[in-house]
């Protein structure tokens, strides 16, 4: 077991389950999966080497090797021809997804400049989060003298959560930096 799956056992689980008055241990939230995005776009039509970089660049931050999506549809408006890359994806799942995430709010988000925490609102009606990050060079593991181009990524944090005040106290628990609410103050 990884240091941050060690916490959500020993720490995490108990305090949701007394939050929520959750009687059964299989009902309270847990991480599912973590899905990370990366778009080509237009790239690939100047240079065809995006893919074995943005592959390689994701296998160094994921530590899993990224399936490439393929364009379905030829769309003559965005000069997209049917089965060309049109992106990368990695699922994480077990050991690897903790990881993922322990980097990710440990060391990773803190490297950001000016970071004054992720967005509250980005989870949807069922306690997933969605994370865009625009600068990929924020990870450690990128090698910036070696960088072509600076790309975006999509960080995906699949719960178990039932609404979306499970899942932000989740991850919230879990570390995740949010943002601080902000105090409305009444003038009279």
């Amino acid at each position: 077991m990884t240091e941050l799956e060690t916490k959500y056992n020993k720490e995490v689980k108990p305090k949701l389950m007394s939050d929520f008055e959750i009687k059964n241990t299989m009902a309270v939230p847990t991480l599912t999966k973590i899905i990370v995005n990366a778009g080509i776009g237009k790239e690939f039509l100047n240079n065809t080497n995006v893919v074995d970089e943005m592959s390689e660049t994701l296998s160094l931050i994921t530590g899993q090797k990224p399936v490439v999506v393929n364009s379905k549809l030829a769309i003559s408006n965005f000069k997209l021809r049917e089965g060309t890359p049109n992106g990368l994806k990695v699922t994480l799942r077990g050991d690897r997804m903790w990881d993922l995430l322990f980097k990710l709010v440990g060391v990773t988000l803190p490297r950001i400049k000016d970071f004054r925490g992720v967005s509250r609102k980005a989870f949807d009606r069922r306690g997933n989060y969605s994370l865009g990050i625009k600068d990929h060079t924020i990870f450690p593991e990128v090698d910036t003298s070696t960088l072509v181009k600076i790309r975006s990524l999509q960080v995906v944090i699949n719960t178990s959560a039932k609404t979306n005040e499970e899942g932000l106290a989740l991850l919230e628990a879990l570390g995740m930096p949010f943002e601080r609410l902000k105090i409305k103050s009444k003038q009279a």
